[in-house]
């Protein structure tokens, strides 16, 4: 096994292997920063309306009720997760949506969903050789 992979599933004598080139090195740890960003529903709303267009920090705020300060954390959280980068513009910072971090954690889940699908077919054709043996 290549240091870039893991094993998901090692109750089968049959391994599945994950690899890592499959999320473009998207670490561990930079998951749990994607999908942790993406758990609140403030977050995801923000990053949905910049994923559309640039948005400043005062543009959102004035669409959500809290204060500034609080929509300003909410893209901190969003920024160290890498999904949306902050461009200053005069006095403003424009907030835009990282579109390969979303595309690098929907490859995640693709990968994951494959495992599913296999597992899925695996248990179908061992009911269908135990209902044929009958």
């Amino acid at each position: 096994m290549s240091a870039n992979s893991f094993t998901i599933c090692a109750a089968t004598e049959e391994r599945i292997t994950y690899n890592h080139m499959v999320v473009d090195k998207l670490m561990d740890r930079d998951v749990d920063r994607v999908f942790r960003a993406l758990a609140d529903r403030t977050r995801r709303d923000i990053f949905e309306r910049v994923l559309v267009t640039g948005l400043s920090v005062s543009t959102l705020a004035d669409d959500y009720d809290m204060s500034f300060a609080a929509v300003q954390k909410h893209v901190g959280v969003l920024e160290r997760a890498s999904l949306v980068t902050k461009q200053r513009q005069g006095r403003e910072q424009i907030v835009h949506g990282n579109i390969p971090t979303l595309q690098r954690a929907s490859a995640l889940l693709d990968a994951y969903e494959q495992i599913w699908i296999q597992r899925d077919q695996q248990i179908a054709e061992i009911l269908g050789e135990e209902g044929s043996s009958k």
